[in-house]
């Protein structure tokens, strides 16, 4: 079986590169064809020598991820069905705004934690996914926004959001070296990465001590603890307060503000009483909260709540000093909202 080259640093390429006879700074330019220009194979990196990419082929591959299906929203969202080596899929998101091109990628083939309103947790846990298999699904996305037309001749992704299938930090390795692979090989700003949690306690303690300038996003979803373990089953052993400690420690560390999401279910965490709880729960931390309207799936009996009533809970917030935003539903028309992932065609 090939190594695979996507996974690598352009100092890991250079070392590749010595290894085999040639100089250190083609490792560079490997490196270049893979992550600025998006080559999916060594023939494809014209300015190395002919032999060198003939003893470099028998050995690696770049390791791009098939695609088995593409799907176009109105709102100028795109979903992929990616296939990995082993038969495995995930799924990716592109979103286009005005002034960003935003990538949302899985971290896992299905997910370990559960949630009851989530799609990827309806669907059980594979695996973790390897760094290279993370960092192809940005460079995945950026190739068919740019190829169906759905972004600019020469758009690149500018946002990379780890909000997609998997819980992120129970793949910290891979997260972490896919993190670094974004910003330093591709060139995206650490400030425009976003890695999301469930409240996964030991890995928002250890990120902090990485001291990135990235954001973390944590996501609540109820401020009543037997809510919490109803609605989010796989990760009952750290509590509400727990979570919270966890966010003081990484506000400390890091000097970064976090996110909380929060997922308004119809008459289940959506009433004046949440969004009080929430805000008793929450004061004093310098976070902001983006409240996600629930994004129905197939077999699942939740509802999303009246636009009333999350007018309503978002005022309640604001009165009690919360910053609030609220996530503009993108994609849900082809099932690429917020918690519609899942490894299969799903239209």
């Amino acid at each position: 079986m090939k190594n695979i080259l996507l996974s690598m640093t352009a100092a890991d390429l250079g070392q590749v590169a010595l290894d085999m006879g040639e100089k250190e700074f083609r490792g560079r330019q490997i490196a270049h064809w893979i992550y600025r220009a998006g080559v999916k194979e060594i023939e494809q990196m014209a300015n190395l020598p002919a032999l060198f990419r003939k003893k470099l082929a028998s050995r690696y591959t770049v390791g791009r991820a098939s695609i088995l299906n593409l799907s176009q929203s109105k709102d100028r969202t795109f979903k992929l069905l990616l296939q990995l080596d082993d038969g495995e899929s995930v799924e990716s998101v592109g979103m286009l705004y005005s002034d960003r091109f935003s990538c949302c990628v899985s971290t896992q083939a299905g997910c370990p934690v559960g949630c009851v309103f989530c799609a990827t947790g309806a669907e059980g846990y594979q695996r973790n996914l390897a760094a290279g298999e993370i960092v192809g699904q940005v460079l995945a996305v950026q190739e068919a926004g740019q190829k169906e037309g759905l972004a600019e001749v020469n758009g690149r992704v500018s946002h990379v959001v780890f909000m997609g299938m998997g819980e992120p930090l129970l793949n910290y390795e891979a997260t972490l070296k896919a993190v670094h692979l974004i910003n330093s090989e591709m060139g995206i700003g650490m400030r425009n990465i976003t890695i999301s949690t469930i409240g996964y306690v030991p890995g928002i303690f250890r990120l902090a001590e990485e001291r990135l300038q990235l954001t973390l996003a944590v996501s609540l979803h109820a401020a009543d603890e037997a809510l919490r373990r109803k609605l989010v089953p796989g990760m009952t052993r750290y509590s509400l307060k727990d979570i919270i400690q966890a966010c003081r420690d990484y506000i400390k560390t890091t000097g970064r503000r976090v996110t909380f999401e929060y997922c308004l279910l119809n008459r289940v965490n959506d009433s004046r009483e949440d969004a009080e709880r929430l805000a008793a729960l929450l004061k004093g931390l310098n976070c902001h909260v983006n409240l996600i309207p629930y994004n129905p799936f197939p077999g699942n009996a939740y509802k999303k709540p009246e636009k009333a009533t999350i007018d309503e809970f978002r005022r309640r917030l604001e009165e009690m000093g919360i910053n609030v935003t609220q996530r503009a539903q993108k994609g849900a028309g082809i099932r690429a909202a917020c918690g519609q992932l899942r490894g299969q065609h799903n239209l």
